[in-house]
């Protein structure tokens, strides 16, 4: 049962809790990718992750798991994981880190999309518009310092295929993952199987790949535990949020994710974005406050 104030209410502001505590990801996963490599640096966060959420949230019982929620929405969100993970992990330099991180930001004007398209919050024509701005924002910050082109976009795209990939697809699933879940979760907190799931698919993947053989440092562990105590409770005040909170401005006060991720990414990773990168982020978060607008 949700909340008695419709627009801004207890599971609301839990949900906001969880988008301040996702514009640090970004910058951890990569310095821990850097220092463990990025399979088994994903899996080391994750297992974690799923340690932290079942001591302390309590390991579900299956039995009460809606079965559409089990299977379809935990594999979303492993899914997700994994790619944005990767994504992330694999990218070419720092600067690329922070192009990556942009593109997975188009998941919240997605997410309203598509609960206006599943009937589960009203839409208006200015959604299409907000789109728009939040694609011309992700060009924007992808051609750098110089004139944009589809030459320089395909060159970009070209550096990394793969990860930019995996980055617009991590989004997609995201935004579906969140409006699957408001509408077959029905209250049930999967977060923490669904995290160690996520943690046995990296180690499985990481025993099955090339990457060199684990060394441990002090201080890449200690950012391990930090990543993957955020992590945990991110997302279950996230998975919280949106069944019991109002989507439409969950993903509103999302928006401003992008602006805090990168400035703290730019901190921790050591990276300067020129002025033309944060127009591009100023386009994403204009155009995704518009689409919060257009779903009221």
């Amino acid at each position: 049962m949700q909340d008695s104030n419709p627009r801004f209410n207890h599971a609301t502001l839990v949900g906001c809790c969880a988008v301040l505590m996702w514009s640090v990801t970004v910058g951890l996963f990569r310095s821990v990718a850097e220092i463990f490599g990025p399979i088994a640096g994903a899996a080391m966060i994750f297992s974690v992750a799923g340690l932290f959420a079942n001591t302390i949230i309590g390991a579900p019982k299956l039995k009460t798991f809606p079965r559409l929620y089990l299977w379809v929405g935990g594999g979303l969100f492993v899914l997700y994981e994994v790619l944005l993970a990767l994504s992330i992990g694999t990218a070419t330099d720092r600067w690329q880190v922070l192009e990556l991180g942009m593109i997975n930001y188009l998941w919240p004007s997605l997410t309203i999309l598509f609960a206006v398209i599943a009937r589960q919050q009203r839409g208006h024509w200015l959604l299409l518009p907000a789109m728009a701005l939040c694609l011309l924002g992700i060009a924007w910050v992808m051609k750098g310092e110089g004139a944009w082109s589809p030459a320089t976009f395909l060159h970009n795209v070209q550096r990394n295929p793969i990860g930019y990939g995996m980055a617009l697809l991590a989004a997609i699933i995201w935004a579906v993952y969140s409006v699957f879940t408001r509408r077959f979760g029905k209250g049930i907190n999967g977060v923490p199987l669904f995290l160690v799931t996520t943690a046995a698919v990296l180690w499985l993947a990481y025993g099955l790949s090339d990457e060199v053989t684990l060394v441990f440092n002090l201080a890449g562990l200690l950012q391990v535990c930090v990543m993957g105590t955020l992590m945990a409770t991110a997302y279950s005040c996230w998975n919280y949020s949106i069944q019991h909170g109002n989507l439409a401005l969950l993903a509103t006060m999302s928006y401003f994710t992008p602006v805090l991720s990168v400035l703290l990414a730019c901190l921790w990773l050591g990276v300067a974005p020129g002025a033309g990168f944060m127009y591009g982020v100023g386009l994403v978060t204009l155009g995704s406050l518009l689409s919060g607008r257009a779903s009221q």
